[in-house]
């Protein structure tokens, strides 16, 4: 099959699987009920679509994917697919998907790699942070990230507590498109001095050729 038809067969098996509305803690019950890795993550809206496609897709899709050194992608299907998410109502529109060797490897391996990107409007945590304290009483305190960002007296993030998904776009990625691509934290340090790998940034204003296929909510 190519690109059309598998991101077809993947849409059509999500539309009719994946819910439109997305409450942030009936989501984050769900995950931790049924054993889901990420619950305690405070991006939640992105580990609940990995979540969703992981359990809708595994009887087309081989879960996880293909993996090039340590970097493992989400899916396989024709191609290595990642699942990600993104807020429309934001200012930037810009996607951190994967390792950039990885994604090089993919496309030099199959020819493209392939993006399953939910899209929807979201809600913000009230002043009060309702949504936040009660995620921080599930996980049983606050996690050592928050701890360290108290210390140093960061700027606390106010919680994504609702997700109204409008629509699933599937993006080709080849060569061509990674010369639109930027790149992230290339210049950051993991704490022990080492560089971090650079991951490929996507700007979705900047790849409507490459979005070949999207279905509505």
């Amino acid at each position: 099959m190519n690109f059309m038809e598998l991101s077809i067969k993947v849409g059509n098996q999500l539309k009719a699987s994946v819910p439109k509305q997305w409450d942030g803690k009936a989501c984050v019950l769900e995950m931790k009920e049924v054993g889901g890795r990420h619950w305690r993550q405070m991006e939640w809206i992105g580990f609940y679509f990995q979540f969703c496609c992981d359990r809708y897709l595994k009887t087309i899709m081989q879960i996880p994917g293909p993996k090039y050194g340590r970097v493992e992608f989400d899916g396989f299907l024709g191609i290595p697919w990642d699942f990600k998410a993104h807020a429309m109502n934001t200012s930037s529109h810009q996607i951190i998907v994967n390792d950039s060797e990885a994604i090089a490897s993919g496309i030099q391996e199959y020819g493209a790699v392939g993006l399953i990107l939910a899209l929807g409007t979201v809600t913000y945590n009230d002043g009060n942070r309702t949504f936040q304290k009660r995620h921080e009483v599930l996980k049983g305190g606050k996690s050592k990230y928050e701890v360290e960002r108290i210390q140093r007296g960061a700027w606390s993030r106010l919680r994504k507590t609702h997700f109204d998904l409008q629509q699933i776009s599937f993006i080709k990625i080849t060569d061509a498109t990674l010369v639109k691509c930027g790149s992230f934290q290339s210049d950051f340090r993991n704490s022990n001095g080492n560089p971090r790998r650079p991951k490929v940034l996507i700007d979705l204003e900047k790849v409507e050729d490459e979005t070949l296929h999207f279905v509505e909510f």
